[in-house]
């Protein structure tokens, strides 16, 4: 496809999720509490979207990814939080 078949096609959609994210980090940014390792990834993730590089999608899942290569013994919690708490990467 073409640059311009492309936008024509998921401009709009790209556009719903992108205020959707903004309204989140709103919301983030209203609430009261302590500072969270997702956010900080989050934060990280978004400004990977604004770099000049290719590779986007890979690099912001690796921004939310644990990069260790070792299995640990026995999971930590219930269920995933969607981040590493180690610290963004990438």
């Amino acid at each position: 496809m073409t640059r311009q078949q492309v936008l024509d096609l998921y401009f709009m959609d790209a556009r719903h999720k992108l205020i959707d994210l903004a309204a989140f980090m709103d919301r983030v940014g209203r609430g009261e509490g302590e500072s969270d390792f997702r956010m900080a990834a989050f934060k990280k993730a978004v400004a990977v979207l604004n770099g000049s590089e290719s590779g986007k999608a890979e690099a912001v899942l690796n921004v939310f990814s644990d990069p260790s290569t070792e299995p640990i013994e026995a999971a930590t919690t219930k269920a995933a939080c969607g981040a590493w708490p180690g610290g963004p990467t990438a």
